[in-house]
This record gives structure tokens, sequence and C-alpha cells, in this order.
């Protein structure tokens, strides 16, 4: 079910990508090797379990949703969802398949409509998702308009995940899912109109690192999309928390939204502007039965959900947007 054929025809007629078009089959086979993934086998037995059903309607606007419950049988839903709950744990979503809601760990149409307002008009646009997860908002930007999406996110899990949905959303939707991160991609490519980066940065250890990669992946006058956590202060201020922050151990800078506009001027970017920040609450992220790990409930100090439990400032998330030159 995992199947880039259509993918690297679709890119023989995009020039600016065949230099990546020569390495992908092989970036991708390593990215998908069982030596690296040893559960590997496991999520490929999922996606085979699931049913073969044609779904009457499917909604990439509004929501992601395929089907209704009036379409599939008992035993087909049992089937459906003991072979999704296989790919455990969920984190981005929600989803609806024939009457069956995933329930993910994060709100992320919540986050979706933050950002939708402020993207420039999607229509025929090339775009890249970058530390995209399972795939949610590559989805949605497929439903706004875009012309094709390629989310890239190195987790195979989160691979198996997009296959799932693929195989009721459509496989003939050009919208793809790599097992990569940014390093893979060709240097200076300059290839895409638009390119997301959301909750990636603070886990790079070089923050203008990241930042100089993605300004190399889009065309001039292309649109990023950034959206990291942020600190309260002044121009110049970032937090480098010592150990972990909110039980995570790769966090490695948390700038204010004044640093950071001035690290994207640095790496090449015109215009960056702050367009939403939002404290991260209970309600947008938090342990379901889709997703039994701790969440943030378990990482916020129970005496003061104002801080970590480590006795950071809680989670804020900005939005930046930005050209580049």
């Amino acid at each position: 079910m995992i199947d880039y054929t259509r993918l690297y025809g679709d890119l023989q007629h995009i020039p600016a990508l065949h230099s990546w078009l020569a390495k992908l089959p092989a970036q991708v086979a390593a990215g998908l090797s069982p030596h690296r993934w040893g559960d590997l086998p496991d999520w490929r037995a999922a996606l085979e379990a699931l049913p073969d059903i044609t779904p009457g309607q499917v909604e990439l606007e509004k929501e992601v949703s395929a089907g209704a419950v009036e379409e599939i049988s008992r035993e087909q839903q049992q089937q459906l969802e003991a072979a999704l709950r296989a790919l455990h744990p969920w984190r981005k979503g929600p989803w609806q398949l024939f009457g069956l809601h995933i329930d993910t760990e994060w709100r992320s149409d919540w986050k979706w409509d933050r950002i939708a307002p402020h993207l420039a008009p999607l229509q025929n646009r090339l775009v890249l998702d970058v530390g995209c997860g399972n795939g949610y908002h590559c989805w949605r930007l497929l439903g706004a308009g875009a012309r094709q999406v390629i989310g890239i996110d190195p987790s195979a899990k989160y691979v198996a995940q997009f296959y799932a949905m693929k195989k009721y959303l459509g496989s003939e939707q050009r919208v793809d899912l790599l097992p990569l991160g940014i390093e893979a991609l060709p240097e200076n490519l300059r290839a895409f109109d638009t390119t997301l980066s959301m909750g990636v940065l603070y886990h790079r250890r070089s923050p203008m690192d990241h930042l100089r990669e993605l300004r190399e992946t889009l065309r001039p006058g292309g649109q990023l999309v950034l959206e990291t956590l942020v600190i309260d202060g002044e121009p110049g201020e970032c937090l480098v928390p010592e150990g972990r922050y909110a039980k995570m151990r790769n966090v490695w800078f948390l700038p204010t939204c004044e640093t950071l506009e001035s690290w994207l001027r640095k790496c090449g970017f015109e215009d960056p502007r702050t367009v939403d920040v939002d404290t991260t609450s209970l309600r947008e992220q938090r342990r379901t039965d889709w997703m039994r790990y701790e969440s943030l409930a378990d990482f916020l100090d129970p005496g003061d959900p104002t801080r970590t439990i480590e006795g950071h400032p809680a989670p804020k998330r900005a939005v930046l947007v930005a050209n580049a030159q």
C-alpha cells in the first residue's frame, strides 16, 4: 500500500525537483528499511488488514473524513478499528472514517484554523510540509487547493498512518508522505511555492541551520509558514533549557517572537511577521483513547499550570510567516 510510483512520475514533470528525484527511491528504501524499524512488518500487516471499502464521499476542506457509517458493515467496522488501533499512538488529527472518530492527542484542526487565514492562495502551488507527522495538515493543504503536497517525516509509523488514511481518502490524490528528514533534500533546491515547518524548530540543535534549510526549499518569493514554541520577553531573548522542557529531552531554543523574526531576516527571509500566538490548552493537547501515553497535563506543574514540571514557562506557540529572498 505504500507506493510512490505515481509521485515519481509527477516529479518527472517538475524540472526543479529532478535533482531530488534521482536520489529519492534510494532514500525512501532506506527510510522504510525493516532493519531500521523492527515493527515495520507489523505496521504493514495493519495496512493489509484494512477492509476494502470505497467511500461515497471524501471531505478535505472543512475536515478530513471519508464515507458514512451506512456504507460499512459491523464486521468491517470492527476490522477497520482494529487495524487502525494497531498503529497507536495517533497524535495528529482528528480523522473520520465511515463513522469512526479517531480522537487524536492534538486537535490539529485548531492549529489549521490559526494558520489558514495567513496562507498565500494555494491554487496551483507546490507545497512542502516539513516534520508533518502523520500528514493531517497535508490533507488540509490539499483540500484548500494546493496542486501537489509533499510531506516529510522520518517516522515510518507516521508513514503507515498516512497511507491508512490515503486508502480511503484517495490513492490518486496528489499528496504523499516520505520517510525523510529535511536533510535528505538537495541543497539550494528552490522548488516549492509554500513550505511549512510546524513543531520542528525547537527540536533542532541549530535553529539558524534549520531556517536556512527551509529557505533553500523555497523558490524566490515563496512563503514560509513557521510554527514553534516561544517565550514572552524582549528582542534578543531566548530560553535554552539546560535539562528537559515539558519532559522532552530534545528542546534546544525557545526565542521570543521578535528574536525569531530577527533570525528569519538573518537567514534570508523578507517581511517576517508573527501572525498568531497561542498558549497550548489542555483541550488542544491531551491523552485520549487513541493516544494513551502521557500528554500535556503530565508535563505541567500540577500546582501551577503556567509552568512546566521543570519550572519553565508553559508551552506557548507562535505562527510566523515570511517570504524567501
